[in-house]
């Protein structure tokens, strides 16, 4: 589990193709110490596991689903990217709980700069838009954020300078594809609603009456 909380930016250092995988080689020195083999880290908001680390670097397999499902395929040598390594029992959850399990991917359409913060404005898959809410959470490439403005199929996210400086949202234009995962509480309440089991729907039958 993580809390969206960036920790490094790291860099792509390698891709080697696999044919139905990838090998990345990422570097990142403060999230690879310690770090040792089936470690997780969060690389842009997937949760991937650690094969070998060494040097400030570390190499993890990513599977074809993962790279078709994530914006992870377009990543390539040089590519900045967000990393974080999981919360420790007992740690402060910084942002919100991230599971590092993408939902789906959205394009940043347009970046509103003013003199000390960005407003950011995303696209959202169909799929997804009924997870987000104004003043809700979200996970973008790994980010912890709050959602400004929730739209039809979009919605925005206001960016401070230590976001803008320390992560990929700072060098990211439009056009430019993200991860996004959706907030796991969300999908657990609609499921239950759905499925007519537990207190909230239990709640939604007592008030439909």
């Amino acid at each position: 589990m993580f809390t969206g909380i960036v920790e490094e930016l790291g860099e792509v250092v390698a891709i080697d193709d696999l044919g139905d995988a990838s090998r990345f080689r990422l570097r990142g020195p403060i999230v690879t110490e310690g770090a040792k083999h089936g470690d997780s880290i969060a690389v842009n908001g997937v949760c991937l596991t650690v094969v070998d680390s060494g040097g400030g670097e570390f190499t993890a397999d990513v599977m074809a689903e993962t790279l078709n499902r994530s914006s992870l395929g377009a990543l390539a040598p040089g590519s900045g990217v967000n990393l974080e390594r999981p919360m420790a029992l007992g740690g402060r959850l910084g942002g919100h709980l991230v599971q590092g399990h993408v939902d789906g991917t959205g394009t940043i359409v347009e970046r509103k700069r003013a003199e000390h913060w960005e407003i950011v404005k995303i696209s959202l898959p169909d799929d997804l838009t009924r997870y987000v809410v104004e003043k809700g959470s979200i996970t973008v490439d790994g980010i912890s954020l709050t959602v400004v403005d929730a739209g039809p199929d979009y919605f925005t996210v206001s960016l401070i300078p230590t976001t803008l400086s320390l992560t990929t949202l700072g060098i990211k234009e439009p056009g430019d594809p993200v991860n996004l995962e959706v907030d796991v509480i969300a999908k657990y309440v609609e499921r239950m609603l759905a499925t007519g089991e537990g207190p909230a729907a239990s709640a939604a039958a007592e008030t439909a009456k």
